[in-house]
């Protein structure tokens, strides 16, 4: 028992540890990638090719004066940016990145990830409200509508899944795909899903939460330093975990042909960090309206028919 809690909080320090330089190093390839689709350079000044600029810009942002608004609530103005981050990190623990390497496996998986990534939810509304200004507390008003009403969309996406699947379990739904990924019988559910993932991520062209033109930065208006830092790491910790539950979802999860699985696993994400990247660099923002209309006329009707068709089909099969 005392070696198996070893291991577990080995994986755990190794998956956090990996997990935190990742994160680090999207805000760099995101910004070199759209700088190149642009035409520019992109990060170049500190270190070869700009590679140390997600240190210097981690160590500026921890150094810099902590502002706390004169009419803020102290307590949750501290409080939600550490939920947040915190809600974002615990997801990795049981994300399976092959058969054998995984913090813990849980038989509701895909149950736990959906219950805190709306926990997260909660951290930007209290961001919002407890800054004591009017574009925060908008902002965060958005963000929690936003990220409430796609949540549904999201999980109606996946049912198809689950159901051909038989388990909330995330190795088993891997191991459903071994001969046929989940895309090939459910292409509806994951354009759904993905569009679902950029409203949930509150990612271009669904920033509206933090819509510069009308909101300033909308609900971490108010925050500087590390506070801003921990929004800034959830964000991009949230990417990774909806990369992962689509890699495992849709793509057939470690499986593939001689290299290791995850090897695999891996490049499958990477290749959803990059069209996160791609559709930030080439899609204008949604006004509130046209986005909120997308999920409830168009996305809910699809993902309810989806589920019905999958019933049916295999009901006869």
């Amino acid at each position: 028992m005392t070696q198996e809690l070893v291991l577990v909080v080995i994986k755990m320090i190794v998956v956090f540890a990996v997990a935190l330089l990742v994160v680090a190093y999207l805000t760099y390839f995101e910004r070199k990638i759209i700088g190149h689709m642009q035409l520019r350079l992109g990060p170049m000044r500190v270190g070869p090719h700009g590679l140390l600029q997600p240190i210097a810009d981690g160590l500026k942002l921890f150094v810099k004066e902590d502002i706390v608004p004169h009419d803020s609530d102290r307590w949750t103005f501290y409080f939600a940016p550490i939920l947040n981050l915190v809600c974002a990190l615990v997801l990795l623990a049981v994300i399976p990145f092959s058969y054998n390497f995984m913090v813990t496996r849980l038989n509701i998986g895909v149950l736990y990830i959906l219950s805190l990534a709306s926990v997260g939810t909660i951290a930007l509304l209290l961001a919002g409200w407890s800054s004591g200004s009017k574009y925060p507390i908008l902002g965060g008003l958005r963000s929690a509508a936003q990220i409430f009403s796609y949540e549904i969309f999201l999980g109606f996406s996946i049912m198809g899944v689950l159901m051909i699947s038989g388990s909330l379990d995330l190795v088993k739904i891997v191991e459903a795909q071994s001969k046929v990924w989940n895309i090939v019988y459910q292409p509806v559910a994951f354009v759904v899903y993905i569009i679902a993932a950029l409203g949930e991520l509150n990612r271009t062209p669904f920033d509206l939460p933090e819509a510069e033109t009308e909101l300033v930065a909308g609900f971490h208006t108010e925050y500087s330093g590390f506070k801003f830092a921990y929004f800034f790491l959830a964000e991009y910790a949230n990417m990774i975990i909806v990369s992962c539950m689509a890699v495992i979802l849709f793509l057939g999860g470690w499986k593939g042909p001689v290299l290791p699985g995850i090897v695999w696993f891996l490049i499958k994400m990477c290749a959803f960090f990059y069209f996160f990247i791609w559709v930030r660099a080439t899609f204008p923002r949604y006004r509130y309206d046209q986005f909120m209309r997308i999920g409830w006329k168009i996305m809910l009707p699809v993902t309810l028919a989806n589920i019905l068709v999958t019933g049916i089909v295999m009901m006869l099969v």
